[in-house]
């Protein structure tokens, strides 16, 4: 059981692999070539089916398939996973910038925002000078209205004590002018204060309505930990992920016809042409009896002794080498 889930794990793996790569490649190079999008679509898809093909086949006829062929499928299935990870690298920047063009349209109105903020704060920066400066100057004439006295000496010497109506009269008008002033500049001020508040409000509802800082916040962590802009890092991540997507596609389509080749009965044919499961010869050692043989002759009557070597002279006499002793073969 465990022996066939395996490689269908595999295999669901694989497909699963496979297909969203094929989805994110077509999706890529549609927008790339966004003039003849559905004819894209059908040619990308086409070639992303024939990409696993070649895989499978190069694997399973690997030893029969001509060299030629072979070679030229190879470079093929090479071509085929560049293509499709240039698609999936076009897909991935495509988002990528689209969320980065929401953040800087949300950088934009941030800043623009802040410059009217910042205009407020300077106008309102002079409305506090010079009303600290009409502050003082309505301390200066009360405190010259309460002081508006002339002494002079009469023709007997006396010291006269009295005010001057023309005096008093100016630094009233002057009064008057300045607390008129001062009534003016704090409601500027406080209208200033008012809108200051409203664009600091607005500020953080375009920043927490926006859920860019959510999408955008690692790569902004890294940027900040790192020194490199984000741009550069995204385009790092995107690379890192186009050099393992397809190749691990390809890998486990591979793994996945290897996997099922493991689940074949492996057969070969007898003597009769018939299919059998081929046997795995275990050589076994035998322990061999060792035997010492001893010759063993028959002994002659020596009345044969004399014909016997006649007759092995005539056949010397004949060419014929007989290196033989009969002696042994006599008592």
């Amino acid at each position: 059981m465990k022996e066939r889930i395996f490689p269908l794990l595999i295999a669901l793996s694989a497909l699963s692999v496979s297909a969203s790569a094929a989805f994110y490649s077509v999706s890529g190079l549609s927008k790339l070539f966004a003039g003849a999008t559905f004819a894209v679509i059908v040619m990308a898809a086409s070639l992303e089916v024939a990409k696993l093909v070649i895989a499978s086949l190069l694997y399973q006829y690997r030893k029969t398939i001509p060299r030629f062929l072979k070679y030229y499928l190879s470079l093929s299935c090479l071509i085929l996973i560049l293509i499709t990870s240039m698609g999936i690298y076009g897909f991935l920047s495509a988002a990528y910038q689209e969320t980065a063009a929401k953040a800087g349209n949300i950088d934009s109105q941030i800043s623009l925002i802040e410059t009217k903020r910042n205009n407020i704060s300077e106008q309102l920066a002079i409305y506090r000078d010079e009303k600290f400066t009409i502050n003082e100057a309505v301390s200066d004439l009360r405190s010259g209205l309460s002081n508006n006295v002339i002494q002079y000496t009469d023709t007997l010497g006396n010291v006269l004590t009295t005010t001057s109506s023309s005096t008093r009269r100016a630094l009233e008008k002057q009064l008057d002018q300045s607390l008129e002033r001062q009534t003016e500049i704090n409601t500027r001020v406080d209208n200033l204060n008012e809108h200051l508040f409203n664009y600091e409000t607005e500020i953080v509802e375009v920043t927490s309505n926006a859920n860019i800082n959510g999408e955008l916040g690692p790569l902004k962590y890294l940027s900040g930990l790192t020194g490199l802009p984000m741009d550069r890092i995204i385009n790092y991540l995107l690379l890192t992920i186009i050099f393992v997507f397809d190749p691990l596609a390809i890998a486990l389509v591979i793994a996945a016809n290897f996997a099922f080749e493991q689940l074949k009965k492996k057969t070969k044919k007898n003597v009769y042409g018939e299919q059998v499961p081929k046997t795995k010869i275990v050589e076994v050692p035998v322990e061999v009896e060792k035997k010492v043989l001893v010759e063993k002759y028959i002994k002659l009557p020596k009345v044969l002794k004399g014909p016997l070597e006649n007759a092995l002279k005539h056949l010397r006499r004949q060419g014929i080498e007989i290196p033989l002793d009969t002696s042994r073969f006599f008592d």
